[in-house]
């Protein structure tokens, strides 16, 4: 399954998907708590350089999902 991003201004409420990206409500729901958690976490751990650890964040979880692929 190939992931499509929200388009800002199509998403839709209605239904099983969104027929903006056509993503699940239910799958925009993890990812939006997935999101939600990792900021909370950086909040909490008060980083001043918050664009290393988004770097950081994306290259591992890139990393680990090729290592599984």
């Amino acid at each position: 399954m190939k992931f499509s991003p929200c388009i800002s201004g199509q998403c839709t409420e209605d239904g099983t998907h969104c027929q903006g990206c056509g993503r699940s409500h239910e799958e925009i729901a993890e990812t939006k708590g997935l999101v939600k958690n990792i900021v909370a976490f950086a909040k909490k751990q008060d980083y001043d350089n918050i664009d290393d650890f988004s770097v950081f964040i994306t290259k591992n979880i890139s990393k680990k999902l090729q290592e599984i692929s």
